[in-house]
């Protein structure tokens, strides 16, 4: 029993590395690591980085490791070897100003816990050893990164190297648990519902696009908007505003602009210059930082002053928007980070005591969306009221929110809203960045869930055709896009149309798409889909348990 166990710890400290390089300016070391060692209390084996390579090449274990891997079997064996091929493809820049940000200090520092040093420069040696290892043509990797350690050799405490593995990103292997406690109970019953259409099928309305760039002279600040509309476009029906997000562009959701417009509505999205993915292209020439604090705040403000221009353009003689336009009854559609935003314009309270004390502690065990949730921190305030009251809806979709809105933020929510949450996603786990939540948001509100899905399945296949290729790491990567996600995307701009007409005299006859029946007509054996208004108990108490650990 205890030779098993210690193999799989074995097992664990290479997974723990692995996870390290993707997360993790430096000088070239006077010397590399040319052995591992694998410390496990008082006893320590050595491993040159020679055997290693060889390892990854042949597929064959080093002999000083067959004590701890013989009784490994085939698949795990694979998985070993997996590791050490594996390569993550990093921007140098990006990752060095990453790394020397006080988020990622304090993550290198969390991590640099596991290695045994007789000196203070572990983080150091970390820092310089994923930068240089990154520089390598074909990504960083577990073995270029032990080459580019700054000594002779790399020492590992086994111990200490599972639980740091054991806290990084624990939010998405906590929602895995959640999920699959949740879908039984929702599978229980056979849907006793009829439906008289498809609301995944387009409209009658010919779209037509119109594009512009408005200066917010006030806060010098350029915001280009892509406004959506067709012959059916009325005043009878909300403007819809579309919020991206972090790093992304303002079509990132365009197959469902078109959808809406389709069916009569106008839909406004806008790009928001300090978190689109210029801001991001120009951090990764180190020009600027990936997000500011005050981004936080000036998104809303973008949003405020999009629907600002529109009033202006329904009043506007010749133009074709005139009249158009019901900017006082407003949907609000976020996804990611704009989730966040789209949440904050609803009337959730940016509460920032509990953030800040909880981004100073250890960061290792945070997702993506946690850790830019902490770029919060530097507010000077510890409260901030953003809500545009033109804002009568909203739609968050995969949002981050586990953070930003402290402990009672959410329960400030003032219009009805739906969450969406996919069970995959590893930049914004389920559990954390939306489900716990949901549970604060008054009613009337709706939380879907998609079973498989990944952070990146809702946005449009145009805006994820990097993902392809792209390495599966406990952080990152097996993102189920494109076509692989139609499903996923026809499930969102059905609940999205339905959402949409709750603001208009056909609320009743788009209702029953609101309902867990049709979340489970609609599910595919791929994505099975959920749709509650509320958790049901027994999930509710397995939420309870899991939030108490």
């Amino acid at each position: 029993m205890k030779r098993n166990w210690k193999k799989l710890k074995i097992v664990a400290s290479f997974f723990c590395a692995i996870a390290l390089t993707q997360f993790l300016g430096a000088k070239t070391p006077v010397q590399a690591a040319q052995n591992v060692v694998v410390r496990f209390g008082p006893f320590a084996e050595t491993l040159s980085l020679a055997e290693l390579q060889q390892a990854a090449e042949t597929g064959e274990f080093p002999q000083g490791l067959e004590l701890y891997t013989g009784g490994l079997s085939q698949e795990q064996r694979r998985f070993f070897v997996g590791a050490l091929r594996m390569r993550v493809p990093i921007n140098v820049v990006t990752l060095s100003s990453l790394l020397n940000t006080q988020i990622g200090t304090t993550i290198l520092s969390n991590i640099s816990e596991a290695l045994v040093r007789k000196d203070q420069a572990g983080v150091q040696a970390l820092r310089a050893a994923l930068v240089l290892g990154a520089t390598e043509p074909q990504g960083l990797s577990l073995l270029n990164f032990i080459a580019a350690y700054p000594s002779q050799r790399l020492e590992i405490d086994l111990f200490k190297a599972v639980q740091v593995a054991g806290r990084l990103n624990t939010s998405f292997w906590r929602t895995q648990q959640f999920m699959l406690g949740i879908s039984p109970l929702l599978d229980s019953r056979t849907p006793q519902i009829s439906l008289e259409f498809d609301p995944t099928q387009s409209g009658i309305g010919q779209v037509q696009v119109l594009n512009f760039n408005w200066n917010d002279q006030k806060r010098s600040r350029e915001i280009p908007v892509d406004v959506y509309w067709s012959t059916t476009s009325n005043s009878e029906k909300p403007v819809i505003v579309f919020s991206h997000g972090l790093g992304s562009v303002r079509h990132e959701l365009r197959y469902l602009a078109n959808h809406l417009a389709s069916h009569g509505y106008v839909v406004a999205a806008l790009e928001h210059p300090g978190s689109n993915e210029t801001n991001t292209n120009l951090a990764a020439q180190g020009k600027t930082r990936v997000v500011q604090p005050q981004e936080f705040l000036q998104r809303p403000q973008d949003v405020s002053f999009v629907l600002d221009e529109l009033e202006k353009l329904n009043q506007t003689a010749n133009n074709p928007l005139q009249g158009k336009l019901a900017t006082n009854n407003v949907m609000i559609v976020g996804y990611s980070f704009g989730g966040g935003t789209a949440l904050a314009m609803a009337g959730a309270e940016l509460q920032l005591e509990r953030l800040k004390q909880r981004c100073q502690g250890n960061l290792a065990g945070f997702s993506l969306g946690e850790t830019i949730q902490c770029v919060a921190q530097e507010l000077p305030e510890n409260s901030y009221q953003l809500r545009d009251e033109r804002i009568k809806q909203a739609i968050a979709l995969n949002p981050t929110s586990s953070l930003i809105f402290g402990t009672t933020g959410l329960t400030q929510v003032a219009v009805p809203t739906l969450v969406l949450a996919s069970s995959a996603d590893k930049t914004t786990p389920a559990l954390t960045e939306q489900i716990v939540g949901f549970n604060q948001i008054p009613s009337p509100k709706w939380l879907a869930g998609v079973v498989g899905g990944t952070h990146l399945s809702v946005k449009d296949p145009s805006t994820t055709m990097d993902q392809v290729g792209r390495p599966n790491t406990p952080f990152s990567g097996g993102e189920v896009v494109g076509e692989q996600a139609a499903d996923v995307r026809k499930f969102v701009k059905a609940i999205s149309l339905a959402m949409a007409a709750q603001l208009t005299s056909e609320a009743e006859k788009y209702a029953v798409f609101l309902t867990s029946d049709y979340a489970q007509i609609a599910s595919t054996p791929a994505f099975p889909f959920r749709l509650v208004m509320e958790i049901p108990p027994d999930a509710m108490s397995m939420l309870k348990e899991l939030d108490a650990n």
